[in-house]
């Protein structure tokens, strides 16, 4: 019998499917979901449950991020998974903020994949998350934090790769590469991705024309606000906004 026969054949005779999954409930300090392609959450590990302050996964099943997190946070995993969704390429081991024990934003490890139907598309993701405390890590965490807040403070301007790098102090092609191997990303598209995670908190919390919005957070006007928007998240901002007002 082949190899790949025999592992088809094993699971085959499982009486239920979820029991692999069961595993991660005993792994300290990992917290394991699978999401759909909409978003809605359809399972979680015992340590995530109890980290959104659930008690049975019941509550979760349905649940999408913006129920448990700020909007730009909620915003920045909804960017993620709609990457994966639509390139089909995983995350492995990159940094993101998640909630401590004190519910206060931190920096994790989180390592995404995406999940294939039995047509052969793409129907949803998993992934995991485990506290960042390589020390190793950590020195590049604080490059990286840098970065963010200097971006975060100057959301209404054009900051160039060269100016951030400087403001970091470090060299231009040295951020690169730190950005990519924690973030996975450019200097650029992190300043258009914070620009966009403020910018969904000002949809949510205020009553602001979509179009001054756009204008206080760095874009030329409302139509490349839009592009740009839904771009990373699939939605519209007029339609993020009905989303979050509804739910």
């Amino acid at each position: 019998m082949s190899r790949p026969r025999l592992q088809a054949e094993f699971f085959s005779q499982m009486s239920d499917p979820q029991s692999l999954r069961r595993m991660f409930d005993h792994l300290p300090g990992v917290f394991f979901f699978v999401k759909d392609d909409q978003g809605r959450m359809i399972t979680a590990n015992a340590a995530k449950l109890e980290r959104l302050g659930l008690k049975n996964e019941s509550e979760i099943v349905g649940a999408t991020d913006d129920q448990f997190f700020p909007p730009d946070v909620a915003l920045a995993f909804r960017q993620d998974d709609q990457e994966i969704i639509r390139t089909g390429k995983s995350v492995i081991n990159r940094l993101e903020l998640w909630l401590d024990e004190q519910r206060v934003l931190n920096w994790f490890i989180t390592t995404k994949v995406p999940i294939l139907g039995k047509a052969g598309h793409i129907i949803g993701i998993m992934g995991m998350s485990r506290r960042c405390e390589e020390k190793s890590t950590q020195h590049t965490v604080r490059e990286v934090e840098a970065a963010v807040a200097y971006l975060q403070a100057h959301l209404q301007q054009s900051v160039t790769p060269a100016e951030l790098a400087k403001a970091v102090g470090v060299s231009e092609r040295h951020l690169h590469r730190k950005l990519q191997e924690c973030l996975g990303t450019t200097p650029h598209e992190l300043m258009l991705r914070m620009r966009i995670q403020s910018a969904a908190e000002a949809l949510t919390k205020t009553a602001t024309l979509i179009s001054d919005i756009a204008l206080d957070h760095g874009f030329c006007d409302q139509s490349a606000f839009t592009q740009q928007f839904k771009k990373r998240t699939g939605m519209t901002p007029r339609q993020f906004r009905q989303r979050h007002v509804m739910a």
